[in-house]
């Protein structure tokens, strides 16, 4: 079968030749294009005869070599909104222009004494070839203007094409939380071409002022500390399907604006107000000990309000799986309410005891020890201790009394059992003491017997150290002194190690 078209040889059009154009009898003419209106140029220039709008501007080098349209980008932003950062995205207003060479729409050659521009709106670029340009982290976009779009097509005689668009954006925006409120975001703005890859199209930022921002452009939560542009290519293939089923390398443009979160509002909003409510917890430590009701219910409402003034703050934020520096303060702030709770409590159990506390010393050692590990008196121990022994030694010397008795005969002769112990020790010692009901050996001794006191000998020997006797009202009063001083001094500690890591690291 033959598939070539039917050619005829009558020929259906008949062609002239008009500044070297070739045109048919149905293609409008452009030897009066001087005297034509601007509308009906930019129809007669965009015919079908002379213009397809689906191709490309082509262009060669001295080699025959089809060459990339070069589309210069500039952008003009209006405003700027504020973070999402529980969306993860930022709001933007902004005018994007292209601009492109056309060499089919230029018309000097044949409208020389036109020097004007031809400006019109969005009904003109629609007859044009354009560029197909996204954003690709582009979460919603849209032409702004009503009616009418806000949409501006100008045309030079050299066919330079530009195309001015207003829109808004709201586009994505990956942000770390680590330092938070303390955070500095990176924002960026990518545009991509969309049909055409490198081979066909390249996306440039123009020489002078490419990103641009309105002097009178104000944010509230963030301040722009700087911005950049850069160019970049893109690879999309089966599996990075960027640009739906085409595979290869495409231009890619995109800047990024810095942006430094304002601490203000934070620091009187929540910082300070959650320095008050610890430092009000501390008031415990001036009550009394006993005083539960006053005590339990000033600790109960400074946890509970700083729970509610930090929950106020991170409503807003993502959850994240890191810790936030926010959330090391809230940590921070929460112990030492908490530490206060502890404390009335460990105080209240101290002043409810009813026994006395001996100490060796009175310092926080000794103190702490006595307080944590309680023990029984030590007079009352030693009494106990010391008429034990007392018994214990009376029942052991009567033994000795009676042994020495049995060796004595009644005209005190010595028994002959004895006699290698009483060579040696003549003169066996009786000794008296008194036992624990201070009742004496009721035995007779000869006036040679030697009688040892050990009463009195205990009473010659040193005294042993005394010791201090605290109360435990004393005690729980102490530790409450103690804690005025060491609770404000720690949290100061606290304060200097968090702001030097906010600030320096």
């Amino acid at each position: 079968m033959n598939f070539l078209p039917h050619i005829t040889h009558t020929p259906r059009y008949r062609c002239s030749a008009i500044n070297d154009t070739i045109v048919d009898e149905n293609c409008p003419s452009l030897a009066n294009a001087g005297s034509l209106q601007y509308t009906e140029l930019i129809q007669r220039m965009t015919h079908v005869c002379r213009y397809d709008r689906l191709e490309r501007p082509i262009e060669y080098d001295s080699t025959s070599r089809r060459l990339p349209i070069v589309v210069k980008t500039r952008i003009y932003v209006y405003l700027l909104q504020n973070l999402n950062s529980d969306l993860l995205q930022f709001k933007t207003h902004a005018l994007l222009q292209l601009s492109f060479q056309d060499k089919r729409l230029a018309y000097r050659d044949f409208a020389p004494e036109r020097r004007e521009t031809i400006v019109g709106q969005k009904h003109l670029s629609e007859r044009l070839w354009l560029p197909h340009i996204f954003f690709a982290n582009e979460r919603e976009s849209s032409i702004l203007g009503t009616d009418e779009k806000d949409v501006l097509t100008s045309i030079s005689r050299d066919g330079n094409v530009i195309i001015s668009t207003r829109l808004q954006a709201s586009l994505y925006c990956w942000m770390n939380f680590k330092k938070f409120p303390f955070d500095q975001q990176y924002c960026s703005t990518i545009l991509e071409s969309w049909m055409y890859n490198t081979s066909d199209l390249l996306l440039e930022w123009e020489a002078h002022s490419p990103i641009s921002f309105d002097p009178d452009m104000r944010l509230t939560e963030f301040n722009l500390v700087q911005f950049w542009h850069n160019t970049t290519v893109v690879h999309s293939d089966n599996i990075n399907m960027r640009h739906g089923a085409f595979e290869g390398n495409y231009s890619s443009l995109s800047f990024t604006v810095s942006l430094q979160r304002e601490i203000g509002f934070y620091l009187l909003d929540y910082y300070l107000p959650s320095m008050m409510i610890v430092a009000i917890s501390w008031v415990s430590f001036w009550l009394q000990a006993d005083a539960s009701p006053p005590r339990i219910m000033l600790g109960t409402s400074t946890m509970l309000s700083f729970i509610t003034l930090s929950s106020s703050q991170s409503k807003t934020l993502p959850k994240v799986s890191y810790i936030k520096v926010s959330e090391v303060w809230f940590i921070g702030c929460t112990f030492f309410i908490f530490g206060s709770l502890v404390e009335f409590a460990f105080v209240n159990t101290i002043w409810r005891r009813k026994e006395n506390i001996e100490l060796k010393k009175v310092n926080s050692k000794y103190i702490i020890k006595s307080t944590l590990t309680p023990r029984p008196s030590r007079r009352q121990l030693g009494g106990s201790l010391s008429n034990e022994s007392r018994a214990r030694s009376c029942s052991s010397l009567d033994n000795i009394v009676s042994s020495t008795e049995s060796v004595r005969n009644g005209n005190g002769t010595v028994n002959p059992g004895f006699n290698n112990y009483l060579t040696v020790h003549p003169n066996l010692p009786i000794i008296r003491t008194e036992c624990a009901d201070n009742v004496s050996v009721c035995s007779e001794r000869s006036t040679n017997d030697h009688v040892i006191n050990i009463d009195k000998d205990q009473k010659s020997e040193k005294d042993p150290p005394t010791f201090t006797t605290m109360t435990p009202q004393e005690i729980a009063m102490w530790i409450d002194r103690r804690s005025r001083l060491l609770f404000p001094g720690m949290f100061l500690a606290f304060n200097a190690l968090y702001w030097t890591f906010v600030y320096c690291f």
